[in-house]
C-alpha cells in the first residue's frame, strides 16, 4: 500500500467519522428541537383552547347582556306608557311623582319653546350643594351641567323619544327620555369586553400570529405578530389566510349584534424557526468544515509549492557548480589534442546537463512564455528524442493543418513531451509506437500522446500525477507530477489521461490556450 492509497483510506475513514459526528449532532439537536417545538405547540394549543373558551364566554355574555338590555328597555317602555296614561287621564300630579321617583331613566323636561326646565339621571352632571360652594365654583359647575344637559337633550331629540304634557290647557311641555343608565352601562361594559377580547387575541403571550376578520374575510378587524406588508397586499393577505386555515381551523366568534367574526392563527415564529434550526445547523457545520478543508488545502499546496521551488532552485544551483567545472575541463581537453570524437560525446552530455539545469532553474521562478508554432516545436522535440531513445520505437507526428500557435516556455514544455514519451517507451518495454496528434480547436491547442504500452488500471488514473507515484522499481515518480505542474501552473492549461485500456495503450491529452 503506497502513500496515496493510505491517504485515500485515511480520508475515507475521517469522512465516515465526520459523518458520524455530524449525524449524531444533527440527531441530538433535532430531538432537542422536537421537544422544544412540542412544548411550544402545547402553548399555542393552550392559547387556542383558551381563546375558544373565552369566545364562548363572550358569546354567552353577549346573550346575557342582550337579555338584560331587553328587560331594561321593557322597563323604560312600561315607564313611558304608564306616564303617558297618567297624563292622558289628567293625573298630572301622580305622573310627576312617577317621574320624580325614577332613579335610572335619564329624563329632561322642556317648555314649549324647547328650553329645559328640569332633568334627572343625566350622565356627566355634577351633583353639588349650593351652601358649600363659592360663587365662582358654583358658576363653573352650573355651566358644565348646562352644557351636558343641552348635549343630552340634542341626542334625545334626535331619537324622538318624548311625552307631551299639558297642564290643564296651558302650553304643552315635553318630557324627553332615553334608555336607562343601567342599559347604557351594560352596553358600554360589553363594548369594553369586546375590545379587551380582541386585544387579548392579537397581543397574545404565545407570540402566535393572528388575523381577526369578519366572516366574509374581506375586512381586517385586528392583527397580531403579522407583517404589515402582508396585510397591505391583497394577494399576500389571501395567501396568508389560506396558509393559516390549512394549518389550524379558524375560531368563530359572535360579537355585537349577532355579528360573526373569524380568528385565523398559525404556529408561532419561534416554532417555525425551530423546524429549520437542525438544517441551518447542519449547513453551518458543513460550511465550516468545507472552508476549513479548503484553507488547509491551500496552505498545504502553498507549502508544496515552496518545497518545489526551493528544491528546484537548489538542484539547479548544485548542478551549476560542477557543470561550470566540466565546461572548463572541456576547454583543457581541447588544448591537449584529445580525440575530437571523445570531446563531442562529452559536449553532448554536458549540453544535456545544461538543459536539465535550465529546466530546474525555470521551475524555481516564473518562466517567460513565448508564442511558438506547436507543429514545429513538437517535431523538433521528437527529432531530438528519436536519437536518444530505443530504435524499436516508431514516432509519428500528425501535425495540424492550421499551424496552431500558443504561448509556451520551450524548455519546460519540451520537458513535458519528453516525460510523456519516456514513460510511453518504458510502458512498451522499448518496443512499440508513439503517435502524437496536434489539433487546433477554437481558442485551444490540443496535443494527444498515444502509446501502445500496457495501459493504466482505471483505479490508478487519478494517482499517476501524484508526486512519488511510479510503476517502476527504481522510479522517482516525479516526471508526470512535474509535467502537471508545468502545464497547469505555468501554462494555465490542462493535462490528463484521455483514454487507457490494459494491454492496448494509453493516451495523454494536453490542452493549451492559444
Amino acid at each position: 500500500m503506497n502513500i496515496y492509497t493510505r491517504k485515500i483510506l485515511w480520508k475515507r475513514i475521517l469522512f465516515v467519522l465526520a459523518l458520524l459526528i455530524v449525524g449524531s449532532s444533527f440527531w441530538y439537536t433535532n430531538r432537542l428541537v422536537q421537544k422544544i417545538a412540542k412544548e411550544e405547540r402545547k402553548q399555542v394549543q393552550l392559547w387556542a383552547g383558551a381563546i375558544e373558551k373565552k369566545a364562548n364566554l363572550v358569546k354567552y355574555t353577549n346573550k346575557l347582556f342582550k337579555e338584560l338590555q331587553a328587560e331594561e328597555r321593557k322597563k323604560v317602555e312600561l315607564w313611558s306608557d304608564a306616564t303617558k296614561s297618567l297624563i292622558n287621564a289628567k293625573e298630572i300630579k301622580l305622573a310627576l311623582r312617577v317621574v320624580e321617583s325614577n332613579t335610572t331613566i335619564p329624563i329632561i323636561l322642556t317648555n314649549g319653546e324647547g328650553d329645559y326646565t328640569t332633568y334627572r339621571n343625566i350622565s356627566g352632571v355634577i351633583e353639588f350643594d349650593k351652601d358649600t360652594l363659592s360663587e365662582p365654583e358654583l358658576a363653573s359647575i352650573e355651566a358644565h351641567n348646562d352644557s351636558v344637559v343641552h348635549k343630552t337633550l340634542t341626542e334625545m331629540k334626535e331619537e324622538g323619544r318624548k311625552i307631551d304634557i299639558n297642564y290643564y290647557g296651558q302650553d304643552v311641555n315635553y318630557l324627553y327620555y332615553k334608555d336607562s343608565r343601567l342599559f347604557e352601562e351594560l352596553k358600554s361594559t360589553f363594548n369594553d369586553l369586546q375590545v379587551s377580547f380582541i386585544s387579548e387575541v392579537v397581543t397574545n403571550s404565545a407570540s402566535t400570529p393572528v388575523i381577526f376578520t369578519n366572516v366574509e374575510r374581506d375586512s381586517v378587524i385586528a392583527t397580531g405578530n403579522i407583517d404589515s406588508a402582508v396585510i397591505e397586499n391583497h394577494d399576500k393577505f389571501l395567501k396568508q389566510l389560506k396558509d393559516m386555515e390549512a394549518q389550524n381551523k379558524p375560531i368563530s366568534v359572535e360579537l355585537g349584534d349577532n355579528e360573526t367574526f373569524m380568528i385565523f392563527y398559525e404556529d408561532s415564529a419561534l416554532l417555525t424557526q425551530l423546524k429549520y434550526y437542525p438544517f441551518i445547523q447542519f449547513f453551518v457545520i458543513g460550511l465550516f468544515i468545507l472552508i476549513g478543508y479548503w484553507l488547509f488545502s491551500i496552505s498545504r499546496k502553498s507549502e508544496q509549492n515552496q518545497v518545489w521551488v526551493g528544491m528546484s532552485k537548489e538542484t539547479a544551483h548544485q548542478l551549476g557548480t560542477p557543470l561550470s567545472s566540466l565546461l572548463a575541463w572541456l576547454e583543457v581537453l581541447r588544448s591537449k589534442d584529445v580525440s575530437p570524437k571523445l570531446i563531442g560525446e562529452m559536449e553532448r552530455d554536458v549540453g544535456r546537463l545544461q538543459v536539465i539545469t535550465e529546466r530546474f532553474s525555470k521551475i524555481g521562478s516564473t518562466p517567460d512564455l513565448k508564442e511558438e508554432n506547436i507543429n514545429l516545436l513538437i517535431e523538433d522535440f521528437v527529432e531530438y528524442l528519436e536519437t536518444r531513445l530505443s530504435k524499436k520505437v516508431n514516432f509519428t507526428v500528425h501535425a495540424s493543418k492550421d499551424e496552431p500557435r500558443a504561448p509556451v516556455n520551450r524548455a519546460l514544455f519540451g520537458w513535458v513531451v519528453e516525460n510523456l514519451c519516456k514513460n510511453a517507451v518504458d510502458a512498451m518495454g522499448g518496443n512499440g509506437s508513439i503517435d502524437i496528434t496536434i489539433e487546433a480547436k477554437e481558442d485551444n491547442v490540443i496535443i494527444d500522446v498515444k502509446d501502445t504500452g500496457k495501459g493504466i488500471p482505471a483505479n490508478k488514473r487519478k494517482e499517476v500525477f501524484q508526486p512519488g507515484y511510479t510503476s517502476k522499481k527504481r522510479g522517482w515518480g516525479l516526471g508526470l507530477s512535474l509535467s502537471k505542474r508545468i502545464i497547469e501552473n505555468y501554462h494555465r492549461g490542462r493535462i490528463f489521461v484521455k483514454q487507457s485500456e490494459p494491454g492496448k495503450g494509453t493516451t495523454f491529452r494536453i490542452i493549451l490556450n492559444s
